[in-house]
C-alpha cells in the first residue's frame, strides 16, 4: 500500500468521468444504508420492540465497524487489483443490506449492521486515492469530493425516498431497495473503472510510521470531532422533528431532502476550498458550524426556520470533508492509502461517538430540543484542535497537495 513519492500520472482522460460517477454510484449507496436508519429510527424501534436510544446504537455499532473493521479489510485488499478490489467491497455491501433487511430482531440487526459497514471506510479509502489518480493533481480534491457527492446525493434522494419507503412499505423493504443500488454500482464500477489502476507495493511498517506524527493524528482526530458534532444531532433528527418541531412523517421526509440538499451544495463548496486554502477552509466552515448547531436548538420549535437551519446546516458539515481527507492524505504522503481509509474509520469514530452521546443525554432525561448545544460544544472542540494543528504547523495553509 506504500505509494511512491514521485508524481502519478491520471490513469483516465480528464474528461472522461465515468469512473468518478461509477465511484459516486457506490457512494450513493453507501451512504444511503448509512443515513437512511436515521429517517426510520422510530419504525425500526417500533418493530422491534426497543427504545429510541437502543435503536440509536445501530449506528454507533455501523461507525464502530467502520472504524475498527475497515482497515483490516484494506490491508486484505491491499495487493487486490483496485477495481476488483472495489468490486469485492461492494459485494460485502449488497449481502450486508440483504442480511438487514431479513433480520427478525434488534440483535441480528446489529450484527447485519456491523457486516455491512466493513467496506464502508475501506470503499471510501481505497475509493479516494483512486479518484485523485484519476485526474491532474490540482484537481485531486475536486475529484474526491465528485467521489463523495454520491454521499451528499444520498442525503438528497437517498435518505428521503428511504424513508418514504420505509414508512410506507416498512423499514424493511428500504434495505432492499439498497442493496438494489449496491448491484447496479457493481455493474458501474465493472464497466467503468480502468484496468490498469497500478496496485503499489505494500509495506505496512514503513505507512504505519508515516501515520506516527502529530499532524496527522491531529488531522484525524479533528475528523472525529466533526463528524461527533453532525451525529449527536442528526442521529436523532426524525424524533426531533416530530417531537419539537411537530411535522408529518411527509414534512419529515422533506427535511431530509432539504438537509441533503445542504450537503451537496457543502461537499461541491468543500472541494473547491481545500483546492484554493486548505486549512483556511476548515477554520471558516467551523466557525459557522458552531453558531448553527446552537441556534438550531431555537430555530427547531419553528417549521421553516428548521428548514433553513437544516439547509445551511448541512452545506457547513459537508464542505468539512473534501478538506478533511484531503489533508490527512497531505500530512500522511508516505501512506495515502492506509490514511484514507483510517481518515473514514475516524469520521465513523465520530459518528459513533455523537450518536452514543445524543443516546445518554436522552436516556439521562436531556429534551430533543437541546441536542444541538451538545453538537455545538463538539464543534467548538474541532475549532479549538484545528488551531492547534496550524499554531504547530503555520506553513499548512499553503502546504501543497498530496503525491499521489
Amino acid at each position: 500500500m506504500t505509494v511512491q513519492s514521485e508524481t502519478v500520472a491520471p490513469l483516465a482522460a480528464p474528461s472522461s468521468r465515468l469512473p468518478l460517477f461509477a465511484l459516486a454510484a457506490a457512494s450513493f449507496g453507501i451512504g444511503t444504508t448509512e443515513f437512511v436508519i436515521m429517517g426510520l429510527l422510530p419504525d425500526v424501534a417500533t418493530d422491534l420492540g426497543v427504545t429510541i436510544p437502543q435503536a440509536g446504537l445501530l449506528v454507533t455499532g455501523y461507525a464502530l465497524s467502520v472504524t475498527f473493521g475497515s482497515p483490516f479489510l484494506a490491508i486484505a485488499t491491499a495487493k487486490m487489483d483496485r477495481r476488483w478490489a472495489l468490486m469485492l467491497l461492494m459485494a460485502v455491501f449488497i449481502v450486508g443490506n440483504l442480511l438487514c433487511a431479513l433480520a427478525p430482531n434488534y440483535s441480528l440487526l446489529m450484527v447485519a449492521r456491523v457486516v455491512t459497514a466493513l467496506c464502508h471506510g475501506a470503499f471510501f479509502g481505497l475509493g479516494a486515492v483512486v479518484a485523485a489518480a484519476l485526474v491532474k493533481p490540482r484537481k485531486r480534491a475536486q475529484a474526491i469530493a465528485m467521489m463523495f457527492a454520491g454521499l451528499t446525493l444520498a442525503n438528497v434522494l437517498g435518505v428521503p425516498f428511504g424513508t418514504a419507503l420505509g414508512g410506507q412499505l416498512g423499514w424493511r423493504n428500504a434495505f432492499f431497495a439498497v442493496a438494489l443500488i449496491g448491484i447496479v454500482a457493481a455493474v458501474a464500477l465493472q464497466l467503468w473503472l480502468p484496468r490498469n489502476i497500478p496496485v503499489p507495493p505494500m509495506n505496512l511498517r514503513r505507512e504505519a510510521g508515516s501515520l506516527r506524527s502529530a499532524q496527522v493524528i491531529l488531522a484525524m482526530a479533528i475528523s472525529v470531532a466533526v463528524s461527533a458534532s453532525m451525529f449527536s444531532v442528526f442521529t436523532y433528527i426524525t424524533p426531533i422533528l416530530q417531537n419539537v418541531t411537530q411535522i408529518s412523517a411527509r414534512g419529515v421526509t422533506l427535511m431530509l431532502l432539504l438537509f441533503g440538499i445542504g450537503l451537496t451544495v457543502g461537499n461541491v463548496i468543500g472541494g473547491r476550498l481545500a483546492d484554493w486554502r486548505l486549512m483556511g477552509s476548515i477554520v471558516g466552515a467551523l466557525a459557522v458550524l458552531i453558531p448553527v448547531l446552537a441556534l438550531f436548538s431555537v430555530t427547531s420549535l419553528s417549521p421553516v426556520l428548521t428548514g433553513v437551519t437544516l439547509v445551511v446546516w448541512g452545506l457547513v458539515a459537508f464542505a468539512l470533508v473534501p478538506p478533511l481527507q484531503t489533508r490527512v492524505v497531505t500530512e500522511a504522503a508516505g501512506a495515502p492509502n492506509l490514511a484514507s481509509t483510517l481518515n473514514q474509520g475516524a469520521f465513523n469514530f465520530g459518528n459513533a461517538i455523537g450518536a452514543w452521546f445524543g443516546g445518554v443525554g436522552l436516556t439521562l432525561g436531556l429534551p430533543y430540543q437541546m441536542l444541538p448545544w451538545m453538537g455545538s460544544a463538539l464543534a467548538v472542540m474541532a475549532l479549538v484542535l484545528t488551531l492547534i494543528s496550524l499554531r504547530l504547523d503555520p506553513a499548512s495553509r499553503i502546504k501543497a497537495q498530496p503525491v499521489l
